[in-house]
C-alpha cells in the first residue's frame, strides 16, 4: 500500500510503469481506459516520463479518456492552470484523441454550473457507477487532496461527484472531484513526497480519523490504492 522510495527517479519510474500497467489491463478488459489526473511538479514529471519514446510506444493513446482531479479556476492558457501543464508535459507530444480530453474549464459558464456539465461528461463516458480505472493524487503539505481543502464544506459532499466553490484563502474558484467519486476508483495512486510533507503525511496515515483537519483521510485505503512517498516524507 505505502512504498516508500531511495530517490525521487525511481518514484517517477515506478509512477509511469503503474500507469502503463493499469492502462493495459483496463483496455483489455473494458476497450477503454478512463484517468482523472492531479497537476503540480510530481505529475509534470510523471508525464514527461509518459511523454517519452520509452513509455508513449507501449501506450494506446487512442482508448484513454482523460479527466482532471480538480483545477483552478483559470483560464486554459493560464500558467496556473493544470490542464496547461498537462498539455505542454504530455499531450501535446503523444497521439491521444483531443476528444478524448476534458479540462475542468470552460469559457463563458459560471464554476459551479460547469461541475453539473462535467459530471455528466463523466456519466457519459462511465455510466451512472462513474468507476474510474485510476486517479492520481497529491496531497498539500496541510493534508489536502484534489481541492478537499481543509475546514471546507465540500468536505461534507455525500452526492455531487464534481462541485466548486470559492476558496477564500486563495481568492479564487476551485473545481474538483468529491471524496464519493475518488472512492468508487479501481485505482487511487497518491504521490506525496519531501520534508514538508512530513507532519501531514504522518497524521493522515497513523493520526486520529479527522479528515475536516486532513482532507486526505476521505480517501479510502483499500485494494487498488497505493501511496508513493521518500524516506524525508515518511521518517
Amino acid at each position: 500500500m505505502i512504498t516508500v522510495f531511495d530517490n525521487l527517479d525511481t518514484l517517477y519510474k515506478k509512477a509511469a510503469d503503474t500507469f502503463v500497467e493499469l492502462s493495459e489491463k483496463a483496455i483489455q478488459k473494458h476497450d477503454k481506459f478512463v484517468v482523472a489526473l492531479s497537476g503540480g511538479s510530481s505529475p509534470k514529471a510523471i508525464f514527461n516520463l509518459l511523454a517519452t519514446e520509452e513509455y508513449s510506444q507501449k501506450i494506446n493513446w487512442d482508448k484513454i479518456y482523460f479527466f482532471w482531479v480538480d483545477e483552478r479556476w483559470v483560464s486554459l492558457n493560464d500558467e496556473k492552470s493544470n490542464a496547461k501543464m498537462t498539455f505542454e508535459a504530455l499531450f501535446n507530444k503523444v497521439p491521444v484523441s483531443k476528444d478524448h480530453i476534458f479540462p475542468m474549464y470552460k469559457d463563458g459558464i459560471e464554476p459551479e454550473d460547469y461541475a453539473k456539465e462535467y459530471e455528466q461528461d463523466i456519466k457519459n463516458i462511465l455510466g451512472e457507477e462513474g468507476i474510474f480505472d485510476f486517479i492520481l493524487l497529491g496531497m498539500g503539505d496541510d493534508g489536502h487532496t484534489a481541492s478537499l481543502f481543509p475546514g471546507e464544506a465540500i468536505l461534507e459532499e455525500k452526492e455531487k461527484w464534481v462541485d466548486a466553490y470559492y476558496l477564500k484563502p486563495q481568492e479564487m474558484f476551485r473545481i474538483t472531484l468529491t471524496a464519493p467519486i475518488i472512492n468508487k476508483a479501481e485505482n487511487i495512486l497518491v504521490v506525496a513526497f519531501g520534508e514538508s510533507k512530513k507532519h501531514a503525511l504522518n497524521e493522515v496515515l497513523n493520526g486520529e480519523y479527522n479528515p475536516k483537519l486532513y482532507p486526505l483521510q476521505l480517501i479510502e485505503r483499500k485494494e487498488g490504492f497505493q501511496f508513493f512517498t521518500d524516506e524525508k516524507a515518511k521518517g
